[in-house]
């Protein structure tokens, strides 16, 4: 009886180890990057109007974090993912909101080299169903990949936090998603 329970009790510890569901989006635990294992931190929906549901966003991180400060201080890898759940989402939509973000929370780094090329990377629509990632290396390195495909490689210290800020600075474009990726306290 007592081999029963503890089995029983590693079953059900083992189950936060299956994905999430947010907005219709299964939510992976883990994934790897570079060959690092990374957590999901947390989760959230990115909502334009109020109701309308954009992307479920993802942020991974190798420890967990619940403020910007921690997550900006993190020496560890870093990875942001965007499931779109809207039908079209038009690529000068997602550069926009990308320049926006980092004017309003990077204003030093938003007109750079470095900023321009990343924009330049997102040039198709982002369709429902369509995934988006951007993961972010300790030594500055930004990558952006959409549906596995790879948009484009950059490495910039001060171009990896603005692209973290446009999600988790002063003024992100969605308050519930940053709090939602910065998962519960």
């Amino acid at each position: 009886m007592r081999k029963l329970v503890v089995a029983l009790s590693f079953l059900l510890l083992s189950s936060n180890a299956y994905a999430m569901e947010v907005a219709g989006v299964n939510v992976a635990p883990m994934i790897t990057v570079r060959q690092k294992t990374l957590l999901l931190n947390g989760a959230g929906v990115r909502k334009k109007y109020l109701a309308v549901k954009v992307y479920v966003g993802s942020l991974y991180t190798e420890r967990k974090v619940t403020t910007t400060a921690q997550l900006v201080a993190d020496p560890g890898e870093k990875l942001i993912r965007m499931n779109f759940v809207y039908k079209k989402v038009e690529k000068g939509k997602i550069v926009e909101a990308f320049a926006e973000g980092l004017a309003n929370n990077s204003p030093g780094v938003a007109g750079s080299a470095e900023a321009k090329a990343f924009l330049s990377w997102f040039t198709a629509d982002f369709l429902a169903g369509d995934t988006v990632d951007i993961s972010l290396s300790p030594d500055g390195t930004v990558a952006a990949s959409h549906n596995g495909k790879t948009l484009g490689t950059i490495r910039s210290p001060a171009l990896a936090q603005g692209v973290l800020l446009i999600w988790f600075g002063e003024k992100p474009a969605d308050g519930g998603l940053k709090k939602g990726m910065l998962g519960p306290g």
